[in-house]
This record gives C-alpha cells, sequence and structure tokens, in this order.
C-alpha cells in the first residue's frame, strides 16, 4: 500500500477505538486492518488512492476531517515513502513553547495590549511581519537585557511531548533544528532545554546592557525560514520529502510549503487551511505518531 491515514488524539484523552477505526477504513481505498501506534491514542491504517496528487489527498483529508468533526481526533493523510523524517525545523512561540516571548517581555513594561495585537496581525497574515518585528522591537528599547532570564525562568513552559519529539527523532538519526523569527536571547538557551542540535533567530543589538531598540539586519522572517530549511537540506544531502516543518503563524507558511509534511500545530487559520497536515487535539508527540513511530519507541532523552 502506498498511503497511511494516522488518526491521533490527546494522550491525556484517548479518544480512537476499534469501531471508529473500522470505520475510517471503509471510507478509504484498498485499505489494510488498522495498527495500533499507542491504544487509544494513535493508529495507523495503509491504503492505496486511485490517483496520489496532492489536490486528491486534500480532498480526502478534508473528507475525513469532516466525518471526524465531532471528535477530537487529528488526521494526517501521505505517502508511506519517506515517511520517517531526517531533518526536522520547528518555529519556537507558541509552538515548541506555549507563550510568544516578546509578549512577556513587553508585559513587564505594562506594553502586553500592544504587543499581542501586533504579534496577532502578524500570525494572522494581516500585516507583514518583518517590520512588525521592528516596530515591538523599538518599544522594548532601554529594556534591561537580565530582563531575558527573569522571563526564562519564570514565564516559559515548553508545549507538552516537544522534548521527546526531538529526543525520539535525534535518536533515531534526524538533524532538528529550532528556526525562530524571535530572538536569539530565547531561542538559544530554550534549543537546548529542548534538545535541538541547531537554533537560529535575530540577533538583538544590546547597548550598555540595555535593549537598543534594534535588531541585526536582515531579520530572520518567513523567507529566511525557508531559506534555513532549505541549506539545511543541502547541506546534509536529504530530499525535500525527507524533511517535516513545523509552526503556527504566517511568518511559517513558506517553511511549511518547502517541507515534505508541514504541519500547522495549533495554528492560525490561514495557516491550517494551507499546511499539509494539522494538529489541533494532540500534543508535539503527534508529530511522531506521523512518522509512525509507537510508543514504546519514544525517548524521552538522549
Amino acid at each position: 500500500m502506498t498511503h497511511v491515514v494516522t488518526l491521533v488524539s490527546n494522550p491525556l484523552r484517548p479518544a480512537l477505538d476499534a469501531a471508529l477505526l473500522a470505520e475510517i477504513a471503509g471510507m478509504l481505498p484498498r485499505s489494510g486492518t488498522p495498527f495500533w501506534l499507542d491504544d487509544g491514542s494513535a493508529a495507523d491504517i495503509f491504503f492505496t488512492p486511485p490517483s496520489a496528487d496532492e489536490s486528491g489527498l486534500r480532498g480526502l483529508t478534508a473528507a475525513l476531517h469532516a466525518d471526524l468533526a465531532q471528535t477530537p481526533i487529528d488526521v494526517i493523510v501521505q505517502p508511506v515513502a519517506h515517511r520517517r523524517k531526517k531533518l526536522f525545523v520547528a518555529d519556537m512561540d507558541s509552538t515548541m513553547i506555549g507563550q510568544e516571548c516578546l509578549d512577556e517581555l513587553a508585559d513587564y513594561i505594562d506594553m502586553k495590549p500592544v504587543f499581542s495585537k501586533i504579534t496577532e496581525a502578524a500570525m494572522q497574515g494581516e500585516i507583514a511581519f518583518e517590520p512588525a518585528l521592528r516596530q515591538r522591537i523599538e518599544l522594548l528599547a532601554g529594556l534591561d537585557i537580565a530582563v531575558i532570564d527573569t522571563i526564562l525562568a519564570e514565564r516559559i513552559t515548553l508545549t507538552p511531548g516537544g522534548r521527546m519529539l526531538v529526543a525520539t527523532m535525534r535518536a533515531h538519526g534526524a538533524v532538528t533544528a529550532l528556526v525562530s523569527s524571535g530572538l536569539t536571547l530565547f531561542t538559544q538557551p530554550i534549543a537546548a532545554r529542548l534538545g535541538f542540535d541547531r537554533a537560529y533567530g535575530n540577533v538583538l543589538i544590546v547597548e550598555d546592557g540595555k535593549f537598543s531598540g534594534r535588531v541585526t539586519e536582515p531579520v530572520l522572517g518567513h523567507a529566511a525560514k525557508r531559506e534555513t530549511l532549505e541549506q539545511l537540506r543541502n547541506e546534509y544531502g536529504f530530499v525535500r520529502e525527507e524533511t517535516l516543518a513545523v509552526g503556527d503563524g504566517a511568518n511559517d507558511l513558506d517553511m511549511l510549503g518547502a517541507a515534505g509534511l508541514g504541519v500547522a500545530f495549533h495554528g492560525k487559520p490561514v495557516v491550517a487551511a494551507a499546511a499539509h497536515a494539522r494538529i489541533e487535539h494532540g500534543d508535539l508527540t503527534a508529530l511522531l505518531y506521523a512518522q509512525g513511530f509507537s510508543r514504546k519507541e519514544f525517548c524521552t532523552q538522549l
């Protein structure tokens, strides 16, 4: 069989059962027997579609989403070939962590409502990301750089499943990179906490221990995220189908589109609509199930 449907629910609230799997299998052409990746939480159903073109697969995915609309289950449809990825590139804010770092900084100077409005407009694709970043950084001018450590210690939480996702992929030979339009002052320590091989971000210009209100140009935005993925792919000699990317905002769209599997994780509507797959109910281990890993294969650390 040439393709696979992976069904995933939140591991804390399993929502799959044999009857539902049988129902979904009945919707798929030339399908096999459902295979549990984690009882109640994740399962594969292999099948062979009459046509493997992208529009046909998107139509099938839409039909499955419609059938499962009243259940907290995510659906990933993809070819079996190159299913296990060799390169993983991830967004940081609201993807690998639960916060927007700049918004948390803004809260320290009582400007979070202003920042959040700009951030949301940029993530929805309503305004260009690069000028939105410059605007927010300018508003932080004069802030003591030491506040970064406070934010990291007191306000940043890792998204459930993230460490396990990175550790498992690295244990199986994948290269992992955190590629963020945020500041390297955040991306580097957060990447270390999550276990990423590499971290990329925008470099803040610091003057006398304080925010200058500027970042080093050019700004790492939507185009640079895609370019970083492509550079890493070329550096290691991977083909596009061997790459996985995840993000939530409009500035991730180019990166997601350039990957073999681009996943919107609790993504904004414009991102969820464009991505190859979307995760709305599961945690980040859904990206391991999407690659065919069973729960018993997950790693907690390298």
